[in-house]
């Protein structure tokens, strides 16, 4: 007998879902996550689910998690004391960067803080020419006198970043090394292996984002592990990536700038397998915890792969599922600004003391705390009854917030989450409408332990049409973990010439890239029937300095192939520019997905009957709704007794564990075949 465990670690709480391969049963459960130490909280988490599901640790047969250390770490700057080493004349190219600006017409415009102070920035001589070879030699003896500065500042981490090192590794080997000897215990990260693809800046950033976050991850891993170790686990956890995947703890410490996006990768990966089920291809995916809210768009039934992105202002080269973020959850505080505006997040209550509602000694409202007044969310209880909260708390300290504004207590609450509502809105028309595409046209899956609660609200405000809510939405990404394979990016970077047919050179490297992968199979333990890989090219015209990611086949081989890839380039470029011409193309970076197949939970069918849904009333409770401007008395629906084909209409809320789902005036929702919720707007009149 065998159970598979998922666990993801949030700002505010720390989600479990469980699944006995034998019975097929699933459970979920949340707890506070413990911000001081967040391996506590999982770590109890899983006792406790382990308790609650009568089964022992050693009948454990994955356990996967998604964490936000790494992040937090990024975003609050709480990383390492971090040093820097690079090739004579860049010590300021991390400093520098590309001379843009993002915000073009903000004169008071702040640039993020520069993870490295410049006193502990060293150059060292040596210089490769753009083909790797070698016009400077490596100088030993000046090492020495940086090591020696290196120790006396405390620094506990190293990032290495020199010029051409992606084509040639030596000087970065050399350095890696007597690093090593000469500082143990100190983090030592190398660009070739961390980022080993051209454009030296973000290269750069990106390995000492690493360096930056190295000990921080090491010591979170090492303490989860130790508090794993004492359940007497007999497999090796694993932690979520970026890209969707998950990897052994020992990889995630060797290279933590690939956890970034830890959390909210497998919530899309869930997204992706629940729209394919129901058939919906093309969605827009809306997460939205207690920190921050996370959408992507699905094309295709896929989120696309970013080889290049940026968190907090710093440019990383590490693969990345394409999520945009945005401060608000709701935990997001909420307040009113010096020129008398409300304003919401990115600040947020977290975990503890949190919302003022959970009687921590809070003191900042947030959207929590406003749904709480507005009787949205249970104004008694939260996760089935675990939890009180204190509703009169959150009125006394919105109608401070209503004194300052000069407005009602109930408009006050609304405008909270009107604001939040705005600012998920702006996250959305990122992915959708700045790129072209109509967010009217897809529907919308909602998730999260908040998503569900302002999903109708912000339907409306991007004027969608259709929101599906999946059976265990606020623990989506720790059941995400149970759905999702091993995977790990490798690449390469030679600027090629498609007109000269560089058949030869293309195997070569390809050939490189499937060796380093057969590498990771053995050493994760993949066997031979479970492996898969992918193969990609970054292509562009001659001239232009960026590229668009083609896939290529896997037994690339001839020019009948390098013709396909032509092809698919001059589509890809003509969709995502409007034009494509018979100019000459450039090959320039090579890339390959490993991927280890694992075990997935099955998600039940069940038959559709119609139903009334009576049978799911749970109560009925005033709600303030601002369509009214008034109280409405509202049907409590209890999500584990809907029954799939049982429809009803709006307004209602649905109540469960892990979150609760608002249906506005003038909805409709049905419940599928997988029990998720299908609302439609059946008062919209939007434009088609």
């Amino acid at each position: 007998m065998a159970i598979r465990i998922g666990v993801d670690s949030g700002g505010t709480f720390t989600d479990l879902c469980t699944f006995d391969e034998n019975t097929g049963e699933l459970s979920v459960s949340k707890i506070a996550s413990t911000p001081h130490d967040p391996s506590e909280g999982i770590a109890e988490g899983v006792r406790n689910m382990l308790r609650d599901v009568g089964r022992r640790a050693q009948e454990v047969s994955f356990l996967g998690h998604g964490t936000t250390v790494g992040t937090n770490a990024l975003i609050q700057l709480k990383g390492t004391k971090t040093a820097l080493v690079v090739t004579e004349g860049f010590r300021d190219l991390l400093e520098i960067g590309r001379q843009k600006r993002p915000s073009l017409y903000d004169l008071y415009a702040d640039k993020p803080v520069v993870l490295v102070s410049r006193d502990l920035r060293f150059e060292i001589s040596e210089r490769l020419k753009f083909d790797g070879s070698v016009v400077t030699p490596f100088d030993l003896d000046g090492l020495e006198e940086i090591i020696e500065t290196i120790r006396g500042s405390e620094a506990k981490a190293v990032a290495v970043c020199f010029l051409y090192s992606f084509i040639n590794n030596q000087h970065e080997a050399l350095i890696k090394q007597r690093l090593q000897d000469a500082l143990p215990g100190v983090f030592i990260s190398v660009s070739n292996e961390v980022a080993p693809e051209f454009r030296e800046f973000e290269r750069m950033s990106t390995v000492v984002v690493n360096a930056y976050l190295g000990p921080i991850m090491k010591t979170y891993i090492d303490r989860l592990k130790h508090r794993l170790d004492d359940f007497d686990l007999v497999v090796e956890p694993k932690l979520t990536q970026s890209n969707g995947g998950v990897i052994s703890f020992e990889s995630a410490s060797k290279f933590p700038v690939r956890t970034v996006l830890s959390g909210p990768s497998t919530g899309v990966v869930s997204a992706q397998k629940i729209a394919k089920m129901i058939g919906l291809e093309d969605i827009i995916t809306f997460d939205m915890g207690g920190t921050s809210s996370d959408v992507a768009l699905l094309i295709n039934g896929t989120c696309n792969l970013s080889s290049h992105s940026e968190v907090h202002g710093y440019p990383l080269k590490v693969p990345m599922l394409d999520i945009h973020t945005v401060g608000a959850g709701g935990g997001s505080i909420a307040f009113v600004d010096e020129g008398g505006l409300m304003k919401v997040g990115p600040e947020s209550a977290g975990a503890f003391p949190g919302p003022i509602c959970y009687g921590n000694g809070g003191t900042s409202v947030t959207v929590t705390d406003a749904n709480i007044v507005l009787q949205t969310l249970n104004p008694e209880r939260f996760l089935d009854g675990k939890m009180q909260v204190q509703r009169e708390k959150s009125v006394d300290a919105i109608q401070v917030l209503a004194d300052q504004l000069g407005i009602g207590l109930m408009e006050t609450a609304h405008g909270v989450i009107a604001v939040a509502t705005s600012n998920m809105a702006k996250a959305i028309r990122v992915i959708s409408t700045q790129r072209g595409y109509d967010p009217r046209e897809y529907p919308m899956m909602a998730f999260g332990g908040a998503g569900p609660l302002h999903a109708a609200r912000l339907a409306r405000e991007l004027e969608i049409k259709k929101i599906v809510v999946p059976l265990y939405p606020g623990v989506l990404c720790a059941m995400g973990l149970l759905l999702t394979d091993l995977s790990t990016n490798f690449m390469a970077t030679k600027i090629l010439g498609m007109d000269d047919k560089p058949l030869v050179e293309l195997q070569a490297i390809f050939s490189r890239l499937f060796e380093d992968a057969e590498q990771w199979f053995v050493a994760e333990d993949v066997q031979l029937e479970d492996r898969d890989t992918e193969l990609y090219m970054d292509m562009r015209y001659v001239g232009q300095n960026y590229e668009l990611p083609i896939k290529v086949s896997k037994n690339f081989a001839d020019e009948a192939d390098l013709l396909s890839a032509k092809e698919a380039f001059m589509q890809a470029h003509h969709k995502q520019y409007g034009f494509s011409g018979d100019d000459p193309i450039q090959l320039v970076t090579y890339r390959l997905v490993a991927t280890g197949k694992t075990k997935h939970i099955p998600l039940k069918q069940h038959a559709v009957k119609s139903g009334d849904a009576s049978q799911a009333v749970r109560d009925t409770r005033d709600v303030w709704y601002s369509e009214h401007k008034d109280w409405r008395k509202t049907t409590i629906y209890d999500r584990s007794l809907l029954q799939a084909g049982d429809r009803f209409q709006g307004p209602a809320i649905v109540e469960q564990m892990d979150t609760t789902t608002v249906i506005l005036p003038g909805m409709s929702v049905e419940v599928d075949c997988y029990l998720n919720l299908v609302i439609e707007d059946i008062e919209a009149h939007y434009a088609s």
